[in-house]
């Protein structure tokens, strides 16, 4: 790789691992732009800070850690006899650090409320497709790789499977950061034993334990974390609380908002739109955590009371009250909430599906359907993890579990 200059030879310090390092110039570069600068201000947790006050670390903490998982993933491939070239490895990594560059505000916030049929993956594709522009196409071929166009599957497997960087870093950094302890897993030990067969990622088999645990760490920081009834509360609540300003902005309702904020609440976009207006990512580019909580905070005295109900519970912590279960809320049960939280704050039925309102939620901690965890023994078979596990039985963990919930005010319980 070319010499990297000393002005850009820089060390980082992570809670995590140590000292890590900035492999060479380009990457060093990326992480300069202010497309990358931007995940700073973008939570990886969400508003889950309100249940656990350690979680307020960012995308740019995690995407960082996830390069360097990589770096010691491909240290472990190349020392077992796997040809990964320099410019391969740039590739990879390149291709990791990006790959959540197109978060939205509180990361998942957007895609639910003033957006339409935009996920992240869509924006990072866009931004990894500008960025290489912008560096006369020297990240084509961690595109082609983060595609998974390109002829080396294994290294595709690294940035996105069921056992990635990805998933190692955030469970990792997600557990040390909110305190919970069952999201602890050995990042080291997994990809020590990190192999490629028949061009695939595979795990040496005496690694069953590591990755048994991986399985299930993941299952029980969904529920216990990413899934925990208050953060659904304050999250769905942020969802209901653009939904509210959107219906407000385009009602011709005179709102407060950055203007980067403004111009998603005034118009309906889709991914044509984006397609269409180069103007529009970088619009995209400038929201960040700061629009939305500062909005939110003068919506807090608006005059619409819905706005400003749902913008003093997420602000002052007052979630709305949620019931989890495993069928259906009966409709008669949702319309009685409604017309009680009708009364009490003096608004239409219909405006308060805004202040109750029903959802569900599904965990499925492995998918043997997808691209599975493969053992891979002396003799060179290959197994999947959810037969060849004799502790724990997978399979059983490969069900989906689905929970209905319901939101509504505390108030119309009293």
């Amino acid at each position: 790789m070319k010499a990297i200059t000393a002005n850009k030879r820089k060390i980082l310090n992570d809670p995590i691992y140590g000292f890590t390092t900035i492999p060479n110039e380009l990457i060093f570069d990326l992480i300069e732009h202010p497309y990358y600068q931007r995940l700073r201000r973008i939570s990886q947790l969400g508003l889950t800070y309100l249940v656990y006050p350690g979680a307020y670390h960012t995308r740019f903490h995690h995407a960082l850690g996830a390069m360097h998982l990589m770096q010691n993933a491909i240290k472990t491939l190349q020392s077992k006899g796997h040809e990964i070239t320099e410019d391969e490895e740039q590739a990879v990594l390149i291709a990791i650090l990006l790959h959540d560059i197109g978060h939205g505000p509180f990361s998942h916030a957007l895609e639910h409320s003033i957006v339409n049929g935009i996920n992240h993956e869509h924006i990072s594709m866009m931004i990894m497709d500008k960025l290489n522009e912008e560096f006369d196409g020297k990240l084509s071929l961690a595109i082609q790789i983060f595609q998974n166009k390109y002829p080396k599957i294994f290294l595709h497997q690294l940035i996105s499977s069921q056992l990635d960087v990805d998933r190692l870093d955030y469970l990792k950094r997600d557990s040390f950061y909110s305190g919970v302890s069952e999201g602890v897993i050995n990042s080291d030990r997994i990809i020590s034993m990190f192999n490629v067969s028949n061009g695939e990622l595979v795990v040496d088999a005496k690694a069953i334990y590591s990755i048994e645990k991986f399985i299930i760490a993941r299952r029980l920081m969904y529920w216990q974390v990413y899934l925990h009834k208050a953060v659904l509360s304050a999250e769905f609540s942020l969802v209901e609380v653009l939904k509210r300003a959107k219906t407000l902005v385009q009602n011709g309702t005179d709102l407060f908002s950055t203007s980067a904020l403004m111009a998603f609440l005034k118009n309906d976009y889709c991914l044509d739109d984006f397609n269409t207006n180069t103007e529009l990512l970088e619009l995209f580019c400038q929201l960040d955590d700061f629009d939305i909580m500062t909005s939110i905070k003068e919506w807090t005295r608006h005059s619409d009371k819905v706005l400003s109900v749902l913008s003093q519970k997420i602000i002052q912590r007052k979630l709305l009250k949620i019931e989890l279960q495993d069928s259906e809320f009966n409709p008669s049960y949702i319309e009685d909430l409604q017309n009680k939280a009708a009364q009490i704050y003096e608004v239409s039925p219909q405006e308060c599906r805004h202040l109750v309102f029903t959802n569900k939620i599904d965990n499925k901690a492995y998918n043997p359907k997808k691209d599975k965890i493969n053992l891979l023994y002396k003799d060179g078979s290959i197994v999947d993890i959810a037969e060849a596990a004799d502790q724990l039985n997978i399979s059983v963990l490969a069900k989906t579990v689905t929970k209905h919930f319901l939101c509504y005010p505390k108030e119309c319980v009293v």
